[in-house]
This record gives structure tokens, C-alpha cells and sequence, in this order.
């Protein structure tokens, strides 16, 4: 088995409109290990949701992934039916969304839903399938499940709803995760809990997990790499280490720069002027340029790809070759 579960490679995603086609993601490739954990990070609109639905197949028509390819454990999975990639969705990628009550039905108790679930992709009968079941509950911390296990989703708080939905993207032990914005909706000390559960789950199984989220403190404790996205591109990767102590990209320092200290040794917080660009407006070359107090005409004309520096920035390449 190889140690690469997903490698993306230069991934398109296109909307076509009346006035023209908008570009949601451009060369985006991004790969991640067995065992580790990917955060993907960047403001509202940087394409780091639309790079999750990609991968999981779930783009809204008129989206179409328009270029480049998405392999799973050596499997090319972006050229699939619709009816095939059903069967890797749910069975060999798992997915957790910001708000649980989207993935359980409200009409359902949360046992049936997850042998429910079981059984669509393993060969377990029901008494099987629920003992399963029982044994991810209690595996993802729901306190005495064998009575929780007949619940409905409203009886459970919004900590141990999202638990419950873990257990739901393990059910057939995918080998990957795409975890987008997991935490969210959830207050701090629940947010480290879940956020801690993803980790232990990570390492004990093996599984690669894609975190997408805003919230740089949540990369910094929780991920092995980052991703730091801009208007469908991706702006610098590493490892967490480099980017959040090293930043070599003018956005990623601007995103470290916002966040507050513990230990109030920062007078004042950075601000990124401006906004992230709408897709029918990104500019030319650097699509952060117009927001940089650094860009220069190459910037403004010319599109930096990642190199060595492992910063798309014409300023970190150059600052490379001096």
C-alpha cells in the first residue's frame, strides 16, 4: 500500500456562466500521507471548501472540475461515475461539515443512522452493525453509549453531536477524512476536545485527514502541514513548524499576524487591508498583490507558482536565489 493516500495534482474547477467562465480553483496540488493531518487555511472565499468538495465529488452543477486529476491510494477517483464515486464516498473518504445537523436526520435515532451506514458498506449483518456501531461511539468518547445509542440527534449537545458524526465518517474505516471547518460551531474548550479527538483518531488508525478551516490556533495545534490558499490558489505549504513560526508568504504573515497572543506580548494586531477577490476579479499575476505593501511590477504581472521556498511569492523566490 502506498504511504500517499491523497495526491491532487494541479486541480481546475470551473462555473460557467452567461458572462464568462470563473475560475474557483486554479493549479491547485496538494498531497497528504497516511497518518497525517493537512490543514487547509484561508479567509472566506480562498477555495479551500470548494478543494473538499472536489475531492469528495460533490460540486454543485454548474461546477466541473476542468483540469488536472485527484488519485486516492493510487486510484485516479476524478474521472468516475457519479453511481462509482457513491461508493467511495462514505466507504474510502469520510466527510465531517461544520454543522452536524446536516449529516444526521433529525427523524432517525443516531444507532440507526450509523448502522444504517455500516451496512451500506461492509458486509456486517444488524446485530454486527450495531455492536460496531457501539464500539465507534464509545471509541469517539460518548459517555455510556449503549444508552445513548437509541438517542436522537436533538437529545445530544453540539459537542457530542459532532462526535457522533465522526463516528459516522469512520464507519467503514475510510482512508481519508475531509474534516471542513469541524469546530466552528462549537465553544473553545469543546473545540480542543474534538479537535484532540481528530489527532488521536489520525495516529491510531492511520488515516489522512484534510483540515479545512479558518482559524490558524486550530492548524497550529491540531496539523503536521498546512495549506495557506488565495483566490483558489495555493499561497505557501509546509509544515507547520515553518509556516506558523516562518511565514515566507506577505498573506500567511498577515493571517499569523491577526492572530492574539497568550502571553499579551503583541501591542497591536496585524490587519490584511482589502478583501479576498471575487472570482469574475482576481487580478493579474499574484492575485494577492493589490492587498501586499511588498508587490512590485513582477507581482502585478506575473503568476509565482510554489517552489523550493515553499512560497508562492515572487519576493521568496528571489530572496532564494540571492
Amino acid at each position: 500500500m502506498t504511504d500517499t493516500v491523497l495526491e491532487v495534482r494541479d486541480l481546475r474547477v470551473e462555473f460557467p456562466t452567461r458572462t464568462g467562465i470563473l475560475t474557483a480553483l486554479d493549479g491547485v496540488s496538494l498531497s497528504i500521507q497516511r497518518g497525517e493531518i493537512l490543514g487547509v487555511v484561508g479567509e472566506s472565499g480562498a477555495g479551500k471548501s470548494m478543494t473538499g468538495l472536489a475531492i469528495l465529488g460533490l460540486l454543485e452543477p454548474p461546477g466541473r472540475i476542468a483540469g488536472g486529476e485527484i488519485w486516492l491510494s493510487g486510484d485516479r477517483i476524478d474521472t468516475l461515475s457519479e453511481r462509482e464515486m457513491e461508493n467511495v464516498r462514505g466507504g474510502r473518504i469520510g466527510a465531517i461539515f461544520q454543522d452536524p445537523l446536516t449529516s444526521l436526520n433529525p427523524l432517525f435515532r443516531v444507532g440507526d443512522q450509523l448502522v444504517e451506514t455500516i451496512r451500506l458498506h461492509t458486509d456486517l449483518g444488524k446485530e454486527q452493525a450495531r455492536a460496531r456501531a457501539l464500539e465507534l461511539l464509545r471509541e469517539v468518547g460518548i459517555p455510556a453509549p449503549e444508552n445513548r445509542i437509541d438517542a436522537y440527534p436533538h437529545q445530544f449537545s453540539g459537542g457530542m453531536r459532532q462526535r457522533v458524526v465522526i463516528a459516522l465518517a469512520l464507519c467503514a474505516e475510510p482512508e481519508l477524512i475531509v474534516a471542513d471547518e469541524p469546530t466552528t460551531a462549537l465553544d473553545v474548550s469543546i473545540q480542543a476536545q474534538i479537535t484532540a479527538l481528530l489527532r488521536q483518531l489520525c495516529r491510531e488508525r492511520g488515516t489522512a485527514v484534510m483540515l479545512v478551516t479558518h482559524d490558524m490556533g486550530v492548524i497550529a495545534e491540531t496539523a503536521d502541514r498546512v495549506a495557506v490558499m488565495y483566490a483558489g490558489r495555493i499561497a505557501e505549504m509546509g509544515t507547520v513548524e515553518d509556516v506558523v513560526r516562518r511565514p515566507r508568504h506577505p498573506y500567511t504573515e498577515g493571517l499569523m499576524g491577526s492572530i492574539p497572543s497568550m502571553h499579551g506580548d503583541v501591542a497591536e494586531l496585524q490587519m490584511i487591508p482589502g478583501s479576498m477577490p471575487r472570482l469574475d476579479a482576481i487580478p493579474q499575476g499574484c492575485a494577492f498583490n493589490p492587498r501586499c505593501a511588498h508587490a512590485g511590477t513582477r507581482c502585478r504581472t506575473e503568476v509565482p507558482r510554489i517552489n523550493g521556498t515553499g512560497a508562492a511569492c515572487w519576493l521568496a523566490l528571489e530572496g532564494a536565489t540571492e
